[in-house]
């Protein structure tokens, strides 16, 4: 994922779920927030340690952002998304992982045209 698409700053996930909505199925918590002043979406993920140890961390991250590159050019715009793993994700294979991640975009209408 480029960089100009992630969130990185320990500010801008605060601005986000201070700010933003949120909205979460059994794997996966979402938080965005409309930014007018960005001409695409950022994304950031948080894994916790309650979830496994890094080996298990990096590929839940690595799965979440193969299936939002997947997604990308139906996400909206002018969004930051901060996406939290919960523990079912541990298992989840990259399937799962897309489907789960659609549902919330879908019902949080951040897809440009509805699927």
């Amino acid at each position: 994922m480029k960089k100009q698409f992630r969130i990185k700053k320990n500010e801008e996930f605060q601005a986000t779920f201070k700010h933003g909505k949120s909205f979460a199925n059994r794997q996966l918590v979402i938080y965005y927030r409309k930014k007018e002043d960005q001409n695409h979406f950022r994304v950031g993920l948080s894994v916790g340690k309650k979830i496994g140890n890094a080996v298990v961390r990096n590929r839940i991250k690595r799965l979440l952002r193969a299936s939002f590159q997947e997604l990308e050019q139906d996400i909206k715009p002018y969004y930051d998304i901060v996406i939290i793993a919960r523990i079912p994700t541990r298992t989840m294979s990259y399937e799962m992982m897309k489907k789960s991640l659609s549902h919330l975009l879908y019902k949080e209408k951040l897809f440009k045209h509805s699927k």
